[in-house]
Order: structure tokens, then sequence, then C-alpha cells
């Protein structure tokens, strides 16, 4: 076990939200001649100039390929792609870095567990749990499975207020039960999942547990070892680092145990015309040239996040999130939807203005300059649980303020009027 990065030793800054913004040059946009509102920070995070420059310090200074090469360049490289994969480890309490596979993201990190230990290991009649209220990235690799293999997946269903029906899950999660997956926060909803009452569940019946950290792992503080999980699944996008970089989380006997998910170079030990063998984890599962660039931005992105506290930007976002919920309430047709309760949810609000489509709404609020999500958001049974085509989502992060919210208020009521919606 090596860690050659810690990210607990980042010196902690004060949270100043003028300070932060500022490192965020996009927030100095305009849109159609008003100031930029960014509020789709579920889809994706903004980046800041430390994360740039480290993607720019690389490519000038630094380009070449990891892991075979001697030469002084290609050291230097291995040994900034190496030490993200440390200060990734560390950021959520994992004990060995080499426990962190490097992956496109969240949807990848689950694709990789249903082939390479889901094939592996489960038979027909075997259970699979999920949850209403996933992201399709955690839905249909497990369909997939259950037709290629029959598996029976299972669902915990959905309560009205947007939380789970923990009555449900405890009737279903048995002794067949051999995985539980299960999001962390929901990402259409922001509705976060009681796993302290979950795992024990699974685990009574000796049932691993991957947990898509996509939504949870940018907002909280996030310790494998306390949560007891066996996978986590996240994305870097989204947590203020690069497009196509993730992680998959797993713990390392389970990781030995399965099978590569591609092959190629780099991912073998040996190869003959007969037969091949892998190499260790993580490079058993990192086939090819790895995304070298991402991979140390994401590092960069950990750092930041490391140096503010994830405690510090989870009571940022339970403040925001609180008054957006109290604000958009008092908007003439809005309904929102998921737990009213700011500390039952993440930095996520989704809501429907009364007869107005969502799509609609979003441009409107476009207009304005206020960037929001429309649709469905990848969580097509969440909308059939609560009989509708779709939703406005406002997200948000660490750099988006109160007077964004009162922006985007105002933009809603403006919306309001112009639709004639009535009181």
């Amino acid at each position: 076990m090596t860690l050659t990065a810690q990210s607990s030793s980042t010196p902690r800054l004060p949270y100043d939200i003028n300070r932060i913004r500022r490192d965020f040059p996009i927030l100095k946009r305009e849109i159609g001649g008003v100031p930029l509102v960014y509020l789709d920070n579920a889809a994706t995070s903004q980046k800041p100039v430390q994360v740039i420059a480290e993607l720019t310090r690389y490519y000038r200074d630094h380009n070449a390929n990891v892991h075979r090469g001697v030469h002084t360049l290609s050291v230097e490289a291995t040994e900034l792609y190496e030490g993200a994969r440390a200060k990734i480890a560390a950021f959520i309490g994992a004990s060995d870095q080499h426990e962190i596979i490097f992956t496109r993201g969240t949807t990848e990190s689950i694709n990789l567990v249903a082939h390479g230990w889901g094939r592996k290991h489960l038979q027909a009649g075997d259970e699979v749990v999920v949850s209403e209220i996933e992201h399709h990235s955690n839905i249909v690799p497990w369909q997939m499975l259950r037709d290629e293999r029959g598996i029976v997946l299972k669902y915990i269903p959905m309560l009205p207020d947007g939380t789970l029906d923990l009555e449900v899950a405890r009737s279903i999660i048995g002794p067949k039960t051999k995985l539980l997956s299960i999001t962390a926060m929901s990402n259409a909803l922001g509705t976060i999942v009681p796993l302290q009452e979950l795992i024990p569940l699974a685990k009574a019946h000796g049932a691993l547990v991957l947990v898509d950290g996509a939504q949870s792992v940018p907002h909280m503080a996030v310790d494998v070892q306390a949560l007891g999980i066996d996978f986590l699944a996240f994305s870097g996008h989204k947590m203020l680092g690069p497009t196509g970089i993730g992680a998959l989380w797993g713990r390392m006997p389970i990781l030995e145990s399965m099978d590569p998910f591609m092959g190629g170079g780099d991912m073998i030990l040996n190869v003959t015309m007969e037969q091949s063998t892998w190499a260790d984890v993580p490079a058993k599962f990192e086939a090819g040239t790895p995304n070298i660039a991402d991979a140390i931005g994401l590092g960069a992105a950990v750092d930041y996040l490391s140096a503010l506290g994830m405690d510090e930007v989870r009571r940022h976002e339970i403040e925001i999130t609180d008054y957006a919920l109290r604000r958009l309430a008092d908007v003439p047709g809005v309904s929102i939807f998921g737990p009213m309760d700011a500390q039952q949810r993440g930095g996520v609000v989704s809501f429907e203005l009364e007869g107005v489509h969502p799509h609609d709404i979003g441009q409107v609020l476009d207009t304005k300059g206020v960037a929001i999500r429309t649709g469905h958001h990848c969580a097509q049974p969440v909308m059939a649980a609560l009989d509708v085509p779709a939703t406005a989502r406002a997200s948000f992060y660490i750099y988006n303020t109160t007077a964004e919210v009162d922006a985007l208020a105002s933009a809603l009521e403006a919306a309001s009027a112009f639709f004639g919606v009535r009181a």
C-alpha cells in the first residue's frame, strides 16, 4: 500500500464566496446582456482556474505516456498520474490508492462492476436490488445482465415525498440478494438516501454494496471505510474536474476476483499467442493509454475541494438549498418535488410551473441568463412515479449565492406572468 499524497494535509481556507467565485472565469460571462447564473451543477460543474492551469501545465511541461517510459517526461507524467490516484484515494477514505480504478465516469464504473463482477459471480435467480430513484446508469446495466444471465432485479419504491420506502426495502433485501446497488443522492430530486439504514440490511445477508456517488462525492464528505461498502462510483466533471474522467473504488480482494472489463495494452502481465495473464489491480482494469491529463486535473479538483473542506461545502449547500426551497415556494404556480427539508436533500431543487412545459421554462429563464436543466434527468422511473413528463431542475454548488437564487425566482415570476399562471 502506498499513499504518496494526502488531501487531509491540504491547508483549510475560510469559506469566502467572493474569493471562490473569482476562481471561476466562466461566471464572469454574460448571456444575452445579463450576468450568467449557472444553476446546472448536477449535470456538470464549472472548473476553477487551478484545474484549468493544471491541465495546461501537464500538456505544456510534462506531456508523455505513463508507466512504461524511462525518460524524464514519462517519469514525470507517471508521478503526476499516480499522485492524482493517491489524492483521490485519500479524499474518499480508501486505505490503498491501488483500489482506485480510473474510468470515464460513474456510468463506466458501474458497467465495470456489472461486467467484471456480475457476469462472473451472479447466476440465474440471484437478486440485485436498486431503487426507483436511480439514474439510468444504475438501472440499465443490471437490466442488461438480467436479460443475459437471468438474475432477478428488484426495486425499492419511492414514496410521494421523494424518499425511499424503507419498509419495502426491508422486505425485498433477503437471502437471495447478492448486490445492493444504490445511489447516495438522487440527481433528479436531491433526495439523500439513508445508507446507514440500507447497508446493514444488505450486509446481514452477505450481499455486496455498490454506491453511486456521482452526486454525493462532490457535495459531502464520503468515507468508504466508515460506510462499510464494497464499491463506490463517481465522476470528475461534477466535482470541479474535467469531463471524461471518474473512478471506481472497490475493496482489493473483490477487485482481484473480478475479470477485466477490456483487454489490450498495459492491463497484461504476459501475452503469448496461446494466452494472456493479467497485471495487478489497478492496471488490470485500465487497458490502453489512460486519460492522463484529466486524471491529473481531477487530482487538482480534489485539492481545491479539500482546501475548502467538504463539511463546509455541505454547510453552504444546505443554507442555499433551504433559501431556494423557501424562495421558490412563493412563486405563483410553482410546485417543488422531493423532500422539503434541506437537511434531507442535496443542492438540487426540481419543480414544475403549473401548465407550462419544463422546456419552455428553461428557454424563458435562459433569456434572463439563468441556466437550469429541464427534462427527465436520465431518471425516467422518477418521472413516472411523479406522473410528470419532465421537471425543471436548479442545482447548486460551492460558488452559487442567495442573490442567484433571487435571480432564479425573479425569472420564474416573469415566466409565470408571461404564461398567465394564476397564484
